[in-house]
């Protein structure tokens, strides 16, 4: 139930602010490793500013020989800048995955397994004021039940309107 409200409130967030603030900076980018795996990603800032906080939702689908894996890394993230080129990005968030496999377990039934994972984000990004080619570069620590990866990454190319 928790993790159902989470996500619905980080959804309307991120298309009101789409709808809304018309003139905010906005992204697309292909990410590989980071709390998406290898995902396409939406970006946005909640403000009219091109820094500032702002939010990202993107989705992630792997199908390799009978196992498929889908992510979606939802999440909240602050750009600080004195150029408004080059941004130190923080943030954090969700990623919700879900893994089926056509492979019987031990139960002779095919393996499932939905959860989420958190993570945190500290990096670099280039995203030029007036639009065009984008670049993020960040260590994105992910934690979940199962333990803790602090020294994970991920790098994303894109485009910035």
């Amino acid at each position: 139930m928790f993790k159902k409200t989470v996500l619905s409130a980080l959804c309307t967030i991120g298309i009101s602010s789409a709808l809304f603030a018309q003139t905010a900076a906005k992204s697309m980018y292909v990410e590989l490793g980071g709390p998406g795996l290898a995902s396409i990603n939406y970006d946005t800032r909640f403000t009219k500013k091109e820094g500032g906080i702002g939010g990202r939702i993107g989705l992630g689908y792997f199908s390799v020989d009978g196992e498929r894996l889908l992510t979606v890394p939802i999440g909240i993230n602050y750009l600080l800048s004195k150029d408004q080129r080059n941004y130190f990005e923080v943030g954090g968030g969700v990623t919700v995955v879900s893994y089926k496999s056509d492979y019987y377990d031990y139960y002779n039934d095919p393996s499932t397994f939905t959860g989420t994972f958190g993570h945190l984000n500290f990096g670099y990004r280039l995203q030029p004021k007036n639009g065009g080619f984008m670049f993020r570069a960040a260590i994105t620590p992910v934690f979940g039940r199962d333990g803790f990866i602090p020294y994970y990454a991920g790098i994303a190319f894109g485009y910035k309107f």
